[in-house]
């Protein structure tokens, strides 16, 4: 069985993290004439904490993904950013509390656009939503260089435009981004299906510079909000939607294979953030038997594989709770595809505090995990996500 303090010889790998943003990200670095216009922070007097405004919108309040040790069970937030963990948002704090963890390496992902970029759409500005975009990517890209080697940034998209992504991406990749992060719901921003022909230039363009495309739960429609009952109480409603949420990708897996997308880009990988992985042999089995079923390989020879083989081929999922699910995934379709995360600083994150049941990835791994064999191990908490973010190799 292994111990706590054995954990940090497999080197782990975060998959899915949050940098909170600092107030000052797009106004410190957009021209002065967008200054007013583009996203900020000011003091919301009603609910007596800052927000983060598009112009005159609130988008949301400003610490409310810094959940990691807060004093109060989500929804309740943190008022101010001054009020959180400092490690939520400085990386020289980040790397000691990784240290603490037992985290070796974190995949680091955004808030404040959203997770995959579509908030910034309701800009309406062309140029100033790019603007936005490349400031969030050059912020992120000197986050990580404070330790490039245990920092991995995943670029955002001007996903409205093919044109702009394609350069994006190259600019971006250059100053050190290691994949995408792409909404899984861009028809929710009025943009074409996922599996139509339009976004075949951003899985071309993934696939030749092997970057990975990482799906974020949450990208899009948000009306699990809407079907809650008040009456049920706003914490009994919040554990609810993280589940919602969650399997809501199961969207994602089927679109991209049923519409040809992993056929067509079979060197593309896609990763399915947040998600959890104890359903996903299941949605498989299920996808499986509709494909024989309503006679998709009549319809479409040119598929040569069955939907669990292409998504065994070129997808992950991403666990950081899960016990007996885990290992049933394990079990069922191997470890090749798994991927840890701890989901850093948000609600639902492995970050012990006073009102939270979580505790440290390096005390969860040893005792849910501890008693599979080594090589099971390194691939989900390491290898995996080193080959799929072509990070150093285990030991150097």
């Amino acid at each position: 069985m292994l111990t706590a303090a054995e954990v940090d010889q497999f080197q782990v790998i975060d998959t899915d993290t949050h940098v909170i943003e600092p107030y000052d990200l797009w106004t410190s670095r957009l021209p002065s004439r967008w200054r007013d216009r583009a996203p900020h922070v000011q003091w919301d007097e009603g609910r007596q904490e800052d927000a983060w405004y598009f112009g005159t919108e609130r988008i949301g309040a400003a610490a409310s993904a810094a959940q990691a040790g807060w004093r109060e069970y989500p929804p309740d937030h943190p008022p101010r950013l001054s009020d959180v963990d400092v490690a939520t948002w400085d990386p020289t704090a980040r790397l000691a509390r990784m240290d603490e963890y037992g985290v070796w390496a974190q995949v680091l992902y955004p808030n404040v656009a959203g997770f995959g970029a579509g908030k910034l759409l309701t800009l309406g500005d062309g140029e100033l939503m790019l603007a936005c975009v490349q400031a969030y990517n050059d912020f992120l890209a000197e986050y990580a260089s404070a330790d490039p080697r245990r920092f991995v940034p995943i670029m955002a998209l001007p996903m409205w435009d093919m044109d702009l992504t394609e350069k994006e991406i190259v600019r971006a990749a250059a100053s050190g981004h290691k994949g995408v992060i792409m909404t899984g719901e861009p028809t929710y921003w009025g943009l074409p299906p996922i599996a139509e022909g339009y976004w075949d230039r951003l899985w071309a363009v993934c696939q030749e510079m092997e970057l990975a495309v990482n799906f974020h739960i949450g990208s899009g429609d948000m009306s699990i909000f809407d079907y809650a009952a008040p009456s049920a109480g706003p914490h009994a409603n919040y554990a609810g939607f993280g589940v919602q949420f969650g399997l809501a990708n199961a969207r994602v897996i089927a679109n991209l294979i049923t519409g040809g997308v992993c056929h067509r880009f079979p060197g593309t990988k896609f990763v399915s953030v947040e998600s959890g992985v104890g359903w996903i042999p299941f949605a498989l089995e299920h996808l499986d038997w509709q494909w024989l079923n309503c006679g998709v390989p009549a319809e479409h020879p040119e598929y040569d594989l069955l939907p669990s083989e292409y998504f065994k081929r070129q997808m992950f999922g991403c666990f950081w709770f899960e016990r007996a699910s885990v290992r049933s995934a394990i079990d069922q379709l191997g470890p090749e595809w798994i991927l840890y995360e701890s989901d850093f600083p948000h609600p639902t994150s492995m970050a012990p505090g006073p009102a939270t049941a979580a505790v440290e990835p390096r005390e969860y791994i040893a005792a849910e995990l501890g008693d599979l064999s080594p090589g099971v191990l390194r691939k989900i908490l390491h290898d995996n996500a080193a080959k799929l973010y072509h990070l150093d190799p285990l030991g150097s």
